[in-house]
């Protein structure tokens, strides 16, 4: 019999086990010092070595594999707070670098404004058409204060501040007539319909050539076209 017993029975077992020994002791004149097997006790509990070593060995694998689980997840933990950690950091960063770079951008205008230095990498929303006070503005930012009333005095005769405006005969388009105007594809394909494309090849053009919008104004007033 195994020594794993129901307590209800391993009382009723050591009682019955007690009385039949001590009978049978005084019947036979039991010899002293026999051996006697040991009665469990009632409300014993199970001991390890009771407890088969299959069932031990399926035991400590268990432990192990709750062990491992408990491991895994605390690392998923670190790991996962870990990206939260550099992707905060990485935000931060890009919120300065861009606070810092409309800063400077603003920094760059002023100093530009007071220079009477125009920006010839100005940008401005896509429209589906402008008007001529709209074209004006820009022209005013692109090419600055300082040049501005030459480079009007040109686009004036020229265009007339069309910027779809079209000589039929020469082939000349745009605010500064460019001949042929595919020429301000250099500067952007939208040329026929963005009079910001049309200024900044226009600008580019006249330093190139006369140094300055207003010296081309002077070749264009000795010789009506530049």
């Amino acid at each position: 019999m195994s020594r794993i017993s129901v307590r209800g029975f391993a009382v009723a077992s050591a009682t019955a086990v007690t009385t039949v020994g001590a009978v049978v002791g005084v019947a036979s004149g039991a010899e002293k010092g026999a051996a006697t097997e040991p009665v469990e006790a009632a409300g014993t509990t199970t001991l390890l070595a009771d407890i088969p070593v299959g069932q031990q060995v399926q035991q400590a694998s268990l432990t192990e594999q709750v062990q491992a689980q408990s491991d895994a997840a605390d690392a998923t933990a670190r790991q996962s707070a870990e990206q939260q950690a550099r992707m905060q950091a990485a935000k931060d960063a890009a919120a300065k670098k861009k606070a810092a770079d409309a800063a400077a951008e603003k920094e760059r205008l002023k100093k530009l404004a007071a220079s009477g230095q125009g920006d010839a990498n100005a940008s401005f929303p896509v429209q589906p058409s402008y008007t001529i006070a709209e074209v004006k503005a820009m022209a005013k930012q692109i090419v600055g204060e300082a040049q501005f009333t030459c480079f009007s005095n040109i686009v004036d005769h020229e265009s007339g501040w069309r910027y779809t405006a079209s000589n039929a005969s020469s082939g000349a388009y745009g605010l500064v007539q460019a001949l042929p105007g595919s020429k301000m594809a250099s500067v952007g394909a939208d040329w026929r319909t963005n009079p910001a494309t049309q200024i900044k090849w226009g600008l580019k053009y006249m330093n190139s050539r006369y140094g300055s919008p207003c010296g081309a104004w002077s070749f264009w007033q000795v010789n009506h076209y530049y």
